[in-house]
């Protein structure tokens, strides 16, 4: 069960990552979703380097799981270490997930800390 739905996701992300691609002016904001934690990079596809991460463990370690306001503070996290790096403009890379829920949360975060999409 979980590879189809795991093999639906890597199809959307193929058709995607088509459309969207990093460079250092504008970098690439990635979004990854596990059980237990959300990550997110700012990353640069030409080349080839994560120019800032983030993810919930590192910004609530108490929690166990990522819920929605963990994700929102991942998002300004991601926003903060950025706009230190004079980033201010990225393009969302929702990874193959959904735009709802954490994923959703993570990007408004991240335009509350002050990245633009």
């Amino acid at each position: 069960m979980s590879s189809i739905r795991e093999n639906r996701r890597l199809k959307i992300k193929k058709r995607v990552r088509r459309k969207v691609t990093g460079t250092s002016a504008l970098p690439r904001l990635s979004v990854f979703r596990s059980n237990s934690a959300i990550y997110a990079q700012l990353i640069d596809d030409e080349k080839g380097v994560t120019l800032v991460s983030s993810c919930s463990k590192e910004v609530a370690s108490d929690k166990k799981s990522a819920n929605l306001e963990v994700s929102k503070a991942v998002g300004k996290k991601v926003a903060e270490k950025a706009l230190e790096k004079g980033i201010k403009k990225v393009v969302f890379d929702r990874n193959g997930y959904l735009y709802h829920g954490k994923v959703k949360a993570l990007a408004e975060g991240g335009r509350e800390g002050g990245l633009l999409f």
